[in-house]
């Protein structure tokens, strides 16, 4: 099969994948019917020289993965309030996205420093004080993940989060795309975005303990700016190290603690939920063939 490129998201009583070229959604309506949607990604980026730039290519791709995770979580929504008069789009829709953004970055980015900056007087080095607070970082991540894993509608979003697993390691294990087939794989992956969230709170503390300790203004500014920066180096790490996989030290450092910490995010899906994944994921997969196809014809004629 080549080079495995497929990962995805759960959404809304779903499952969102992602190929190289393409995307496709299925969801379970309220009425029990499987909808699904499907679209291109941005050839500009895909199809374009970034995609060969180390670092820059990931602050890119990150970046449009974000939206795209974003179209394809609205997009559940709608199908999940098809029988209720609520309409979640709009500016309605992105104005939840942003404000939930917005908190975040308050919460996880800088809610750590504003807390160090508290004792800050009586930590002699810099880099104790950075260390801190990426462990506050930390600690705070891991806390919200196994928090709101006791909320009812969240423990299905990671149900449908380990169907999404399940699926493409059974894909890329070579089984077939069947709900019995597929039980036996792992609800954990190493591409997983929680695994990335985990060491990207890891990449932080070396890069932001390089600035030494400004002024809790600059040093606030900083962890603003650097965000792309992280998360470029978070996206090179994580990619070479799905690539060496089999590596004793690479799946004991970088991997062992991703996958560890998946058992917070997903849950053991059942047969209904396994079905909307691999309805994600046959769509995907026959949207690519017909591409492949179509490129084959046109360049034969």
């Amino acid at each position: 099969m080549g080079e495995f490129n497929y990962g995805g998201q759960a959404v809304i009583e779903g499952v969102m994948m992602r190929g190289a070229r393409h995307m496709a959604v299925a969801v379970r309506s309220p009425s029990g019917e499987i909808i699904v949607h499907n679209e291109p990604l941005n050839p500009k980026i895909y199809d374009g020289p970034i995609i060969k730039l180390p670092f820059l290519r990931g602050m890119v791709m990150l970046w449009d993965a974000l939206v795209l995770g974003m179209r394809a979580l609205l997009f559940s929504a709608d199908v999940a309030l098809e029988e209720e008069e609520v309409e979640f789009k709009g500016p309605v829709a992105w104005g939840s996205v942003a404000f939930s953004l917005v908190i975040g970055i308050g919460v996880f980015l800088l809610g750590p420093l504003l807390l160090v900056g508290l004792v800050d007087r009586y930590v002699a080095s810099p880099l104790v004080s950075n260390i801190l607070e990426g462990l506050i970082r930390l600690a705070f991540f891991l806390i919200y993940v196994y928090a709101i894993g006791f909320i009812p509608d969240i423990r299905r979003v990671f149900a449908y989060h380990g169907a999404e697993h399940e699926t493409i390691n059974a894909y890329e294990g070579g089984a077939s795309l069947e709900p019995e087939a597929i039980k036996s794989y792992s609800t954990a992956h190493p591409r997983c975005g929680t695994g990335f969230l985990l060491v990207f709170a890891v990449v932080a503390i070396f890069v932001f303990s390089l600035l030494g300790r400004p002024p809790l203004g600059l040093r606030i500014l900083s962890r603003l700016v650097l965000v792309p920066v992280v998360a470029g180096l978070t996206y090179e790490l994580i990619k070479f190290s799905a690539a060496h996989r089999d590596n004793p030290l690479i799946r004991t450092v970088i991997l062992g603690p991703s996958l560890a910490l998946q058992r917070l995010t997903t849950r053991e899906p059942d047969e209904s939920m396994l079905e909307v994944a691999i309805t994600a994921l046959q769509r995907l997969l026959a949207v690519e063939q017909e591409i492949r196809e179509s490129v084959i014809r046109e360049s034969v004629s």
